[in-house]
């Protein structure tokens, strides 16, 4: 009799692990999968033989030589760096943005906000690679209606210079991804009930009132969210300052990390380098982000 019973409870036990089985499975091939053997091409080296490295070659152990190289190339370290202001900057005018336009969208006077919701959020529809064209056109003079207007004002400005190519791009990417977060942050407003507006509206609370003290608090954890993907995006930063690249001498092939690891796995041929420096910006997204989640989760404790 104990035995029987044993049975169908083993069953009961193995039925949610047949459920999540496919979502692990395609985990596993698609992200897991992949990362390992970033991990592993890191950790590896191209060995040549033979007098002047033309008897052959085979691939060892390297251990961490690979992390060393790129950690001390001062081209890459600055790539790095260039990366971290522009995420400094970025990411709180993103967000800052994205809640702006949403609280607006979501107030009781707005007006077409079908309208204005789906054209905030219709740029995200379109390729990074298409947009980068797009604005590249807008950035260079003698073919920017922006530019030529602005020369016309008696105000001369290169968009594509060294030291405003960055913003330039950090345009591109708030036009792009600011409609995406808009969409996520209204998402999370529209679940506010109701009833805390008409107690706030009883209480004689104004309209900033009501949206410091019942929308924002609210709405932390879709800020949490939108701020935690900005993080991780800007890291990634890759396909505007490639398609900007032929049109602006300030771009090099390694202004970006993700830049410099694409420059080293196709150009120089050096993939195990290229996956060095992939892992580190992965490891440098991981400890940013968690980072960020830890902070506001203790300073969520505290209060």
């Amino acid at each position: 009799m104990p035995t029987r019973t044993r049975a169908p409870r083993r069953r009961r036990n193995l039925a949610p692990l047949a459920f999540v089985a496919p979502f692990l499975l395609l985990f596993l091939l698609t992200f897991g999968a992949p990362i390992g053997y970033a991990v592993y091409q890191s950790v590896m080296d191209v060995e040549h033989t033979g007098p002047l490295g033309l008897g052959g070659s085979r691939t060892v152990f390297v251990a961490l030589n690979n992390y060393s190289d790129a950690l001390s190339d001062d081209t890459f370290l600055r790539s790095v760096g260039r990366v971290l202001l522009f995420a400094v900057v970025q990411v709180p005018v993103m967000v800052a943005l994205a809640a702006g336009l949403a609280l607006l969208l979501d107030s009781a006077s707005a007006r077409g906000v079908r309208f204005f919701r789906a054209a905030y959020f219709l740029p995200y529809g379109v390729p990074g690679v298409i947009a980068s064209i797009l604005w590249g056109f807008l950035y260079v003079p003698g073919v920017s209606p922006l530019v030529d207007g602005m020369r016309h004002l008696g105000v001369s400005v290169d968009l594509l210079g060294g030291n405003t190519v960055l913003w330039s791009i950090a345009n591109i990417v708030t036009w792009e991804f600011a409609g995406y977060n808009i969409l996520v942050l209204v998402a999370q407003l529209r679940t506010i009930p109701a009833e805390l507006y008409e107690a706030a509206r009883i209480d004689g609370a104004s309209a900033w009132m009501t949206v410091r003290h019942v929308k924002l608090p609210l709405l932390r954890p879709a800020l949490i969210l939108t701020t935690v993907f900005t993080i991780i995006g800007t890291l990634q930063l890759f396909a505007e300052p490639l398609v900007l690249k032929p049109v602006s001498s300030s771009i090099d092939s390694a202004y970006t990390p993700n830049l410099s690891a694409y420059n080293e796995a196709f150009t120089n041929d050096n993939y195990h380098l290229a996956a060095a420096e992939a892992v580190l910006l992965a490891l440098a997204a991981f400890v940013l982000s968690f980072g960020f989640l830890r902070l506001v989760n203790k300073r969520g404790g505290d209060a």
